[in-house]
């Protein structure tokens, strides 16, 4: 009897969870991000701006570092200073070590997969032989007393122990003396190293060159490895000393502090005039650059840069730089916008890198905040396209002869305006970019678009919705929604940069409309400057301050790899009949759409009625109430005499209704956005809200009304959407005529 009462038991239950599991679950794409998103807190609210009980670590730096240009290697001691600003004690930090991803054995070599090309290249054989001795050499980690801290290092991550527990509110400092070899960029590419530019010369890219901290906040350690993804930093306050050749020119994060004492009184000058011109002024010219570049100095001459609230800090040296520099007006202060580049970059970087540098502060400014730091500086590196806080480094060059494409000017321009731009993404609202690249790479594409259209309105422009074709209507097995960990993502060019620049422009030109995108996305700019954001908190922002709800485009455009097809499917035209002329046209119309017939030749002349009906239900249909009739002709005066005053008018006026149906294939929503256009040449465009899609998320039918003819109709007719098939937005592909019925009783 056990054994039955443990079967039934076990029958009921499948039964229950077959039940349960039939049971229809919310998938509309319209429901809210309240499973995906983190809930609200004391530290990120639910109108997306930071809470009470919000903190941030403060991590500041004093530096000597010392560059040898024979043995090219980098060297130098810092004093860290952190500042535990968060509720808890802290026993141990967290620094990123990462020129480590140069080691022979680095956790990026071992989780990199690649196979043989077919045809094996000695460029590509030299990479695979390639016996570069990378990563810090880190000398020690010690007090301010001189005491060693216990440290393990795990690939690009160090861990430091400390003596006891660092309480809120405390500080700590600690001392670190490290080395590292510089990489050579045509050898083996990266985001800083030295870039040769003779046998004898090179320019020095230097960044990620010391230990640098990791981000401790509301969500804890972000201790990722380096790989690929970029950065996640702390703000702080940099004074940093650089030793380099006596004949460089120096170029880094900050402002230059002695310039007494590394400048000439020629240079000194002319850098004074350039703060305050509007217009680029050479502090080195071209033939200095090149009479600088013939001797190499033994001697050393050390440039004191400082910086504060950065979250990071780079430089570049060189005695082959050409430096030109001009004044960028703010209502409250006044930036000292700079270029540095060799006489290989010229005339291109000449012409066009400084006046970039102050169009994109603007640009940028009027979109966000005005530019707070007081310099912003492009340094051209062949093969680099990096940015640091108020410096960026720019590939980019003119033909050996001084020629130049209308690619490579764009390129230079476009380029610039990105490296420049992320001053604001991610340097100044500081997301972490190791995680989610989008928030400063798509953020910083969108207005990079923005800046291009605006110097150029003849150009093709970054983030236009034109770019999604060949890649969101692609396999959607190589692809990554974009709130998808930066290492991870399948397409990273696409992922990061592209589709969430192209979402922004969506959403500016189509969902929300400019002026009111304009005060959202200043909004969360605003809320977020010289803090670190969350995707939650750019999501809630921009819905908060728009007061619109966002949660379907959110969905579609970042959580999924869905794409836009809307399809015009069907079109049916309804109209009505209101006298015997138009009753006799409209049958001669129905009757030429027959297939021709013997029955057809014999009645020639004679008027056949528009529908087929059966004698005896003559007397069912209702003349006294009738719709839009349908009627034989026969019957269109005893109709009329039925009608009303007001009804004839109606009746009279010719309206047409057409009955259209649209289709989702693609599985991302959007607005219906419908150009009517009518046989007299004029055209209107509808635009209905993407909710009409609410009900059914697969097909919608609506009715339009019009007082005449339509010639065509065209869905999405400025490719707004970024729908990947347009072939089926367009109608007529062909058209059904359909007169309308009068009603039975």
């Amino acid at each position: 009897m056990k054994k039955l009462v443990i079967v039934l038991g076990l029958v009921m239950i499948v039964f229950f969870q077959s039940a349960v599991g039939q049971q229809r679950t919310n998938q509309s794409p319209f429901r809210q991000l309240t499973e995906e998103l983190p809930s609200p807190n004391s530290y990120r609210t639910a109108s997306g701006k930071s809470g009470p009980d919000y903190f941030q670590q403060q991590v500041d730096y004093d530096m000597n570092v010392a560059l040898d240009e024979v043995g090219k290697t980098i060297s130098g001691t810092a004093t860290i200073t952190y500042h535990n600003n968060s509720p808890e004690p802290l026993d141990y930090l967290f620094l990123q070590l990462d020129q480590n991803v140069w080691e022979k054995n680095s956790f990026k070599n071992q989780v990199s997969t690649g196979e043989i090309p077919k045809k094996l290249g000695v460029k590509f054989l030299k990479q695979l032989t390639n016996d570069f001795d990378g990563g810090f050499k880190i000398a020690y980690v010690r007090d301010t007393n001189g005491h060693d801290l216990p440290s393990h290092t795990n690939h690009t991550i160090m861990k430091v122990s400390l003596p006891k527990a660092l309480a809120p509110g405390k500080m700590y400092k600690l001392k670190i003396k490290w080395s590292y070899n510089l990489n050579n960029l045509k050898e083996i590419w990266g985001r800083s190293g030295y870039d040769p530019l003779s046998q004898n010369d090179n320019t020095y890219a230097i960044a990620q060159f010391y230990p640098r901290l990791c981000v401790f906040n509301d969500l804890g350690w972000q201790t990722k490895q380096f790989m690929d993804a970029e950065f996640a930093l702390e703000f702080g306050n940099f004074n940093v000393n650089i030793t380099v050749p006596a004949d460089h020119i120096v170029a880094a994060t900050g402002e230059l502090q002695n310039s007494r004492q590394v400048l000439s009184q020629k240079m000194l000058k002319r850098l004074g005039k350039a703060k305050t011109s509007d217009t680029p002024v050479f502090i080195v010219t071209e033939d200095e650059s090149v009479e600088n570049g013939k001797g190499r100095s033994s001697d050393s001459k050390t440039w004191h840069y400082s910086a504060k609230n950065v979250r990071d800090f780079a430089f570049a040296s060189s005695r082959r730089f050409m430096w030109d520099a001009m004044g960028v007006q703010f209502p409250k202060h006044r930036v000292l916008a700079m270029s540095f580049y060799p006489k290989e970059g010229n005339p291109l970087w000449s012409q066009y890198a400084t006046k970039t540098i102050a169009h994109t502060l603007k640009t940028y400014s009027e979109f966000t905040f005005d530019y707070p730091y007081p310099t912003a500086s492009a340094v051209n590196v062949k093969r680099v396209g990096m940015e640091y806080p108020m410096l960026g480094f720019v590939d980019g060059r003119p033909n050996s002869d001084g020629t130049y494409s209308k690619a490579m000017k764009r390129w230079v321009i476009g380029t610039v305006i990105h490296e420049v731009g992320h001053n604001y993404f991610p340097m100044i609202v500081n997301s972490d970019e190791r995680q989610w690249a989008w928030m400063d790479e798509g953020f910083n594409i969108f207005l990079q678009g923005i800046a291009e259209r605006r110097w150029d309105t003849g150009q093709n422009w970054s983030g236009a919705p034109i770019e999604m074709k060949g890649y969101m209507d692609g396999d959607p097995n190589n692809m990554s929604p974009l709130m998808t960990s930066a290492d991870d993502l399948l397409q990273p060019g696409m992922e990061s940069y592209r589709k969430p620049a192209v979402a922004l422009n969506i959403l500016r030109e189509t969902i929300l409309g400019r002026e009111l995108f304009l005060q959202s996305f200043q909004e969360y700019a605003h809320s977020w400057m010289f803090k670190h954001p969350q995707p939650a908190d750019f999501f809630r922002v921009m819905e908060d301050a728009s007061g619109i709800d966002l949660d379907w485009f959110w969905r579609g455009w970042f959580f999924t790899t869905d794409y836009v097809d809307l399809s015009i499917d069907d079109v049916t035209i309804f109209e009505p009949i209101f006298n015997v002329e138009q009753a006799e046209k409209a049958a001669s119309a129905k009757q030429a759409e027959k297939p021709v017939n013997i029955s057809d030749i014999r009645n020639k002349g004679k008027v056949v009625s528009l529908i087929e009906q059966d004698p005896s239900l003559k007397d069912d249909y209702d003349l006294e109430h009738p719709i839009l009739d349908n009627v034989e002709v026969g019957q269109i005066e005893e109709v009329r005499k039925k009608l009303t005053k007001e009804e004839l008018v109606l009746l009279e006026k010719g309206q047409k209704f057409y009955e259209v149906t649209f289709s989702s294939k693609g599985g991302m929503l959007m607005p219906l956005i419908i150009q009517f256009e009518f046989i007299d040449g004029s055209k209107e465009l509808q635009r209905i809200p993407v909710q009409i899609w609410i009900k059914n998320q697969e097909k919608v039918t609506k009715l339009f009304q019009f007082d005449k003819e339509l010639k065509s109709i065209a869905l999405d007719p400025y490719y707004e959407t970024a729908d990947m098939d347009m072939e089926n937005n367009n109608w007529p592909r062909k058209m059904e005529r359909v007169f309308l019925q009068v009603q039975k009783k």
